[in-house]
């Protein structure tokens, strides 16, 4: 009867689960959409906040931005790495540690929180990579110890990089169960005592809605081209669509789509670290491949546009402490090698224009062949030329129905010569 009493009053104030869900990299969106979940959760009567997490890792900044807002929060965070084939990798290991109860699909992992040095010079590289390795490793170490999970690993996968299954990580300590899907998740969360700043709480989970949390459109998209390397591919179609635009005014369709895929790449620019020397290396680049249309260079104009878009493209963003913010160097390659070819074509169409003989227009008539329509009278008479009647003047004495060459032109009036003595 006491059961039955028990599981009443537990039905009645049954509250439901807020879920969200990580698919990417831990960065300033991420960031804000776990704590802005974390906050809906606690002013809205929610059990808990569930994150449904798979990531590759993310910003050092963002973590701790996470991380302290789990430590503080007054609802309990559960993180459930998931689907099979997920893991917790780099900042999602700190993300993992810190919440109060962590779990895991079948088939997933966690591991590999060795954080990427920041600093350009060898030595300098060296040193700060040594600074942020202990830090990261004591900060590791403290969240474990708080949560009462195995510090000794959480302190390798930041200074070895080790990495474990669920199976491993359940028997190490590392997390708290593992549960193939959400439903056996929330059976298995239900009647666990979770410590909370503000006290213990018994998680009432096993009958509990979940709602999920969306994110907004907005942040979505945000959150899509966040990727260093997305952005910049947003950004140099950006550059080609205006320069399209500005070499041939009026054509609309490469001005719209550029600026639309620029105010992208700088919507998703300011959530990376830009480099203010990689990006004035791009522009200088195509600076030199346009100068290469207009003055005689033998290639070297392009060969240093070459270069200048490689470095800049890889240096466009500043090194950071976390995860490598960079673009992929067979991406920069590719466009770097891309423009150039492109610039070179234009080139060579260009020379092309200019050396090739004029086929409109009074300069066009040079090399055409007529007939002469009268006998010459003192070397001036008449004849045809693409279906026109011209005044002519010739040195030569040309007889009615003589076939003529034209050999230049004065005003309005051709000089001819008979085609078996022009000279051209």
């Amino acid at each position: 009867m006491l059961w039955f009493s028990i599981q009443a009053v537990l039905a009645e104030n049954q509250k439901p689960l807020l879920r969200i869900v990580i698919d990417g990299d831990i960065n300033p969106v991420s960031a804000h959409f776990i704590v802005d979940a974390i906050d809906k959760a606690e002013t809205e009567n929610f059990e808990g906040v569930l994150i449904v997490m798979d990531t590759p890792g993310g910003l050092l900044e963002s973590t701790k931005t996470i991380v302290k807002k789990i430590l503080a929060s007054r609802v309990p965070v559960i993180m459930y790495v998931a689907p099979s084939g997920s893991g917790a990798v780099s900042a999602g290991v700190f993300i993992t540690l810190a919440c109060h109860v962590s779990a895991m699909a079948e088939g997933t992992n966690i591991g590999a929180a060795h954080p990427v040095s920041a600093g350009g010079g060898a030595d300098t590289s060296k040193v700060m990579g040594e600074k942020v390795t202990n830090w990261a490793s004591a900060w590791i170490r403290s969240i474990a110890e708080k949560r009462g999970r195995n510090s000794d690993w959480a302190e390798r996968a930041v200074r070895e990089s080790v990495s474990i299954t669920e199976q491993e990580a359940l028997k190490n300590n590392i997390i708290d169960l593992i549960a193939k899907d959400e439903d056996a998740l929330k059976l298995a969360l239900h009647g666990r005592i979770v410590e909370l700043e503000s006290g213990e709480q018994m998680l009432n989970t096993a009958n509990a809605d979940v709602k999920t949390m969306e994110m907004t459109w907005q942040r979505s998209i945000l959150y899509k081209i966040s990727n260093p390397t997305i952005a910049y591919i947003l950004l140099m179609l950006g550059i080609y669509g205006l320069f399209f635009e500005l070499s041939n005014p009026g054509s609309i369709v490469p001005g719209v789509v550029g600026g639309i895929f620029i105010i992208l790449a700088f919507f998703a620019l300011q959530t990376l670290p830009l480099s203010s020397a990689g990006l004035l290396l791009i522009l200088f680049a195509i600076i030199l491949f346009i100068l290469e249309i207009k003055v005689t260079s033998y290639g070297v104009l392009t060969i240093g546009g070459v270069i200048s878009m490689f470095l800049g493209s890889i240096m466009l963003f500043d090194e950071v402490p976390g995860f490598p913010v960079r673009v992929d160097w067979r991406v920069a390659l590719t466009f770097a090698l891309a423009t150039a070819a492109f610039f070179i074509f234009a080139l060579g169409l260009a020379l092309k224009a200019r050396l090739s003989k004029p086929t409109t227009g009074r300069e066009g008539l040079i090399g055409e062949t007529g007939q002469a329509i009268v006998t010459f009278s003192n070397g001036v008479g008449s004849v045809t030329l693409m279906g026109e009647i011209w005044q002519a003047v010739s040195e030569q004495p040309i007889r009615k129905g003589t076939a003529v060459v034209v050999t230049g032109i004065d005003g309005l009036v051709v000089k001819v010569k008979d085609p078996k003595s022009a000279t051209l």
